[in-house]
């Protein structure tokens, strides 16, 4: 099957990612030429925007937006849609850049989204594939999202996981000067806001790696962050206010 790759942009916030952005790159367009790639890049001290755009000349479909300081998760991603929608991308991805994500596995999604809505990289579905994660943080993040779909009733496995491919129309759906999230919990917001619209989701099962380099970002107050937000979204559904 032939996938609409020219269609396609893959968004990767970034802060210290010098150990990886180059290698990221160099392997997206390997498995992807006709691909679009766009780096969030917030200020890194190390260098990541420098790597960025030396490469530019390299690879025509290489973009970088830069921002002054560490911004945070949700809003980079903001930044990242809004950009792919001026562009009139047709498919948008949030994608790692520590290899967390397999790359190998954009082509899984991008299948996917031709007939849903919304394509989840989904950690719990067919068995939980997350690799060389520590028991403690693995039971925690899986209880997180049990947690929500037992709250909100969204049919979702992974309610935080961060590969996913949204349809051009699922963010035209979106108001997305009205998201609040801005850590992890902000994936569980997308997915519930598109969810509570009645577009379609489909998890596609990913393999989860813990990052190759560099430092991890994700601790476990980001989980605790997403589990508080599960019941202001679910009262703002329920009050008409979402």
């Amino acid at each position: 099957m032939l996938l609409p790759y020219e269609q396609a942009l893959i968004i990767i916030p970034t802060f210290n990612e010098i150990d990886n952005i180059e290698n990221m790159i160099r392997t997206l367009f390997g498995l992807y030429p006709a691909v679009s790639l766009l780096i969030i890049e917030d200020g890194s001290p190390d260098g990541t925007a420098k790597v960025v755009k030396e490469l530019m000349s390299e690879f025509t479909n290489l973009h970088i937006i830069e921002r002054q300081g560490k911004l945070g998760l949700g809003t980079a991603y903001i930044a990242g849609f809004k950009w792919a929608l001026e562009k009139k991308y047709q498919y948008v991805f949030e994608m790692d850049c520590d290899f967390s994500h397999d790359p190998k596995q954009v082509s899984d999604l991008l299948e996917a989204a031709i007939d849903n809505d919304l394509v989840i990289g989904s950690r719990y579905i067919g068995g939980i594939r997350i690799i060389n994660w520590p028991i403690q943080r693995l039971l925690l993040s899986y209880a997180a999202s049990i947690y929500a779909r037992i709250i909100t009733g969204i049919p979702v496995h992974d309610t935080t996981g961060g590969f996913k491919c949204f349809k051009r129309s699922s963010l035209l759906a979106l108001d997305l000067e009205s998201i609040i999230s801005n850590g992890y919990s902000f994936q569980l917001e997308l997915n519930y806001k598109i969810w509570a619209k009645g577009l379609k989701i489909k998890e596609v099962p990913i393999i989860f790696y813990e990052r190759r380099n560099g430092q991890s970002k994700m601790g476990g107050g980001i989980i605790i962050e997403a589990i508080f937000a599960v019941f202001r979204l679910r009262l703002k559904k329920t009050f008409g206010t979402l």
